[in-house]
């Protein structure tokens, strides 16, 4: 009998790397479980492994499970892995096979319906993941992964940034408003999806704050601003998260979920946001010498273009 796991000891030198490295597969039980491992290796990806015959069937899978049957994401089938794997996590050594973080995304069981070298459909009863899968071989070691039921998910907002009205004055009704600093830096929406953004294009030092996201899809609204002689992302807003769209809930709603986030880094944070404070907000934004102040409406929705549930007041 071919020994399943020859190519995956090969790889590694158990003196060097914390992986299991047991000398034969173990005995096939006939179980059905799978895990899925969230892998930040010299690219962020994800590991789908299937319980097959004493052994994980592997993939690795760049930008994580697809969300709907709308797309479909590269899987690269990858050296069958021991059973030990279902629970593996930890720091592969750098300079070894697959050096860098890996943790337990999700694991579960699932359903086979149909198992052949150029085609596996399944069904995934897990936390995080569930639903009906197919890989299907497409060229050598590349195959893709379509997912064959539709979830509920709101598709990505495709909107403006909202701006607000110039006022000379706060508004009397200062404890319906949240009072922020206008920052002056240039407005930018980013979207996040499978550990990635296009925003890194121009911007690649956002590279790893998406990342940090994980398998989280996110639209965040903030400005690139220059602090101590760097560009900093300053996040106000948070129009989308994990397949919902917020854009019609009150910026109280959207506010609490950004700061669920807890967005802090050298290169993007939070904006502070303090709920009627118009004046000690409008003094201080006056002495560290910003343009002033954007007073939001608590109930306000998400408006693109300039609404007047938002007040820019000059310092």
């Amino acid at each position: 009998m071919a020994d399943k796991l020859e190519r995956y000891r090969k790889k590694r030198d158990p003196s060097r790397t914390p992986e299991p490295v047991p000398e034969t597969p173990a005995e096939d039980r006939g179980g059905a479980a799978f895990v899925i491992q969230e892998h930040h290796a010299r690219s962020l990806h994800w590991d789908l492994r299937l319980e097959r015959d004493g052994v994980l069937a592997s993939w690795a899978v760049p930008k994580g499970l697809p969300a709907d049957p709308g797309t479909n994401h590269l899987a690269v089938h990858t050296e069958d892995h021991p059973m030990e794997y279902l629970t593996f996590h930890g720091e592969i050594p750098k300079g070894e096979y697959g050096g860098g973080t890996m943790t337990v995304w999700d694991t579960g069981t699932y359903e086979t319906e149909k198992w052949s070298d150029r085609e596996v459909k399944f069904v995934l009863h897990g936390r995080r993941a569930s639903g009906r899968f197919v890989l299907f071989r497409t060229r050598g070691e590349n195959w893709m992964i379509h997912r064959m039921d539709a979830p509920v998910r709101d598709p990505f907002p495709d909107v403006r940034p909202m701006l607000p009205a110039e006022r000379a004055r706060p508004p009397k009704d200062a404890a319906a408003y949240a009072f922020e600093f206008a920052w002056g830096g240039r407005r930018l929406l980013v979207a996040v999806d499978g550990g990635r953004t296009t925003a890194a294009r121009e911007h690649p030092w956002l590279r790893p704050l998406a990342e940090s996201f994980g398998s989280r899809t996110a639209v965040l609204d903030g400005e690139v601003v220059t602090l101590g002689g760097a560009e900093i992302l300053v996040c106000y807003d948070l129009l989308y998260d994990e397949g919902r769209s917020l854009v019609d809930e009150p910026f109280t709603g959207r506010r609490a979920a950004l700061e669920a986030l807890e967005l802090a880094g050298t290169r993007w944070q939070t904006a502070p946001s303090w709920p009627g404070e118009a004046g000690p907000v409008r003094r201080a934004a006056r002495e560290q010498g910003l343009p002033g102040v954007v007073a939001k409406r608590l109930d306000s929705r998400y408006e693109p273009g300039t609404s007047r549930s938002w007040l820019f007041i000059p310092s």
